[in-house]
């Protein structure tokens, strides 16, 4: 019997899309590092990426505000993706998404309605953004996209099922599971279950908090802590928040109830977010809480204030350096961090404790065993595994030793080691029709470091120059020759910023003077001048004698010029 050829060629197709069905699996940050989340799923062809998210610099950045994922690879496919999907409104998930959108200005960006707003804030066109909400699936042909709801510090927050033929792909984003926690803040344990029970290929879990033992509430629950600090306090109360926690504002509202203290918002930027929080009933405060400027000298008012993402604790640096136009710090302020400590900044928090200790102000830090962050300790990492029962599990997001704990905790529930798998960025893991295939691929991914509003990379030899000016200093030399008589007509001049005081060092500033010279004299005859030869010789005989003097090795920079 023979099948009519365009009957034969469609059933051809058809078994080839059933064999050929391939998924690919990788992250562009977030592994063995706290931010830069951005994971990377591959559908045959088709690209979805959950979350795009910056990490803070840490002290040794030297002018670096924030560093973002290298986006090379979605820019050479970007005519695959589908879309980029946000879990939450933190800038660690969400963050460098303007800096994507400069680079593939035409991606789709998912998110609901908190997440919304937040993109907005950090500059990314609405027309860029389709909003979304919790249990409404979204199709992309073969493939859809289920956002579910999962409890967290911010509101609105989702994981997302990514169902495919070969079973359902699962990114947790951050989450806990806290019963008390509704509204915009509730989770639907039902739908997770009734995933689980339809078929997990893989699931991808945070890892942040997997060394903490048991459940991580009720240990995010700070309200007797911030009442405790309220009732305390001599006189004013300034309290450290991110603006995107709104689960710690309201927290803090709700601490300061009946305590005759009125609470001042400052900044626009968290006053939008307040705002905006009360508008769509994320916030409830009662209106004669709320305070004015010009309640901020007030003795018993309370001061809500924030950083932003260039720079942690920067706010309270600038009004402890006396820069902030509307707060003078007082000697009986209470400063209560109400914002997590990174183990990245913990020099630069205690140089500030320091600081205000000496100002006479009294400093409050959440206790250890409180948690400001809400991410899934040991009992809600094993919890959301037995709901969701995949046949492989993939920790992602955390330093390497906590997603190592968080595959112990799957090994521990009779998971197959072979079907945990552990990654760093780029790596790839591969399944086919449902099967992990182990192809030892690797993306190349790298960092991006932002300085200031420019989205260009700074690169690692701008952070080296920096390092060696902060470390040693700079020494320039300038000279002018005659253009006609190829002779030296001024200098050489030395300029030193942050080496050496010249007032104090005459018969070393003579010395490089003679040094230079000679270099000069003998790259220069009546006819020409090795400017090039004269500069790396200067560089290379001052870089000699400045280590042997001085044992530092400071910046260089030889000027030399014809008039």
């Amino acid at each position: 019997m023979f099948l009519p050829k365009k009957l034969f060629l469609f059933i051809n197709l058809e078994m080839e899309l059933i064999i050929l069905s391939k998924i690919k699996i990788f992250s562009l940050g977030g592994l063995d590092e706290n931010g830069k989340n951005m994971y990377i799923i591959e559908i045959d062809k088709d690209i979805f990426i959950f979350d795009c998210g910056l990490k803070y610099a840490s002290g040794n950045m030297l002018g670096i505000d924030y560093i973002i994922p290298d986006f090379s690879y979605l820019i050479k496919n970007k005519r695959r993706i589908k879309g980029l999907f946000i879990t939450h409104g933190h800038l660690e998930n969400m963050g460098a998404t303007s800096d994507l959108i400069a680079q593939i200005p035409n991606i789709k960006v998912y998110a609901t309605k908190f997440s919304k707003y937040v993109l907005m804030e950090n500059g990314v066109n609405a027309n860029n953004i389709t909003e979304i909400k919790a249990h409404k699936k979204i199709n992309f042909g073969h493939v859809s996209i289920f956002p579910m709801s999962v409890s967290h510090s911010a509101p609105d927050a989702v994981m997302y099922i990514i169902n495919t033929k070969d079973g359902a792909i699962c990114y947790t984003g951050d989450f806990i599971f806290d019963p008390s926690m509704m509204g915009a803040y509730d989770m639907d344990l039902g739908k997770i279950a009734y995933v689980g029970k339809q078929g997990v290929l893989c699931l991808l879990s945070e890892s942040v908090f997997s060394e903490n033992i048991g459940h991580t509430s009720p240990n995010h629950k700070l309200i007797e802590v911030f009442k405790k600090s309220i009732k305390e306090a001599q006189g004013r109360i300034l309290f450290m928040v991110l603006p995107t926690h709104l689960y710690t504002i309201q927290e803090i509202f709700n601490a300061a109830t009946n305590s005759h203290r009125k609470i001042v918002v400052m900044g626009k930027k968290l006053q939008n977010v307040v705002n905006f929080g009360l508008k769509e009933k994320y916030l409830s405060i009662s209106e004669d809480s709320l305070g004015d400027l010009s309640n901020i000298n007030d003795n018993n008012s309370i001061l809500l204030i924030c950083d932003d993402k260039a720079s942690p604790y920067a706010a309270m640096a600038k009004i402890l350096n006396g820069y902030d136009k509307y707060i003078k710090l007082e000697n009986n302020d209470t400063i209560v961090f109400a914002e997590p400590r990174y183990d990245s900044n913990e020099k630069l928090l205690v140089r500030l404790e320091n600081d205000l200790a000496e100002k006479g102000c009294e400093i409050i830090n959440i206790p250890k065993e409180k948690n400001i962050l809400h991410h899934a300790s040991s009992e809600d990492l094993m919890q959301m595994i037995k709901l969701m029962r995949p046949k492989y599990y993939m920790p992602v997001k955390g330093e390497y030793r906590y997603m190592v704990g968080n595959a112990d905790l799957a090994s521990s529930l009779g998971m197959p080691k072979d079907n945990i798998i552990l990654k760093q960025n780029g790596e790839a893991i591969n399944f086919e029709n449902g099967v992990l295939v182990d192809k030892h691929e690797k993306i190349k991914v790298g960092e991006v470091l932002i300085d200031g509003k420019s989205s260009d990379d700074i690169g690692e030899l701008v952070i080296k120059d920096r390092e060696m000016l902060s470390e040693n200093g700079i020494v320039l030399i300038s000279a002018t020759i005659s253009k006609q008589d190829k002779v030296l007509l001024v200098g050489p001049e030395v300029t030193t910023r942050g080496f050496i005081y010249v007032k104090d060092s005459t018969e070393m500033i003579k010395e490089i003077k003679k040094i230079s010279s000679n270099i000069i004299a003998r790259n220069t005859n009546p006819h020409y001048v090795d400017f090039n030869k004269i500069k790396s010789e200067i560089r290379e005989e001052l870089s000699k004698y400045l280590y042997e003097e001085t044992e530092c090795k400071p910046m260089i920079i030889a000027v030399v010029q014809e008039v």
